[in-house]
């Protein structure tokens, strides 16, 4: 996807980069997104982390209220991905 990295992306990802505080981070986070893409976005990143567990697809869907097609979605990211959703859960861990 290099066509996605123009200037501007390479801008917000110097900002998020340079973010070291849970508040910043997310008053940043409010003024960039819809609640309801954050909502969205952790839900996704709950996924994964159960995806990463284990945990089979009925029992996230029941956790987390993701669609099977998110499910799947973020399943075929984390496993053939750009490692996105490996780091993050990395870094959670």
């Amino acid at each position: 996807m290099s066509e996605l990295r123009t200037p501007e992306v390479e801008d917000l990802l110097t900002v998020l980069s340079g973010v070291d505080n849970n508040d910043v981070a997310f008053a940043l986070l409010e003024d960039l997104f819809t609640i309801r893409e954050i909502k969205e976005t952790s839900q996704r990143l709950a996924v994964a982390r159960m995806l990463d567990e284990g945990k089979p697809y009925v029992a996230i869907e029941k956790a987390t209220g993701a669609s099977a097609t998110t499910i799947a979605r973020v399943s075929k990211a984390l496993n053939y991905g750009s490692g996105g959703y490996r780091t993050a859960l990395d870094i959670l861990e």
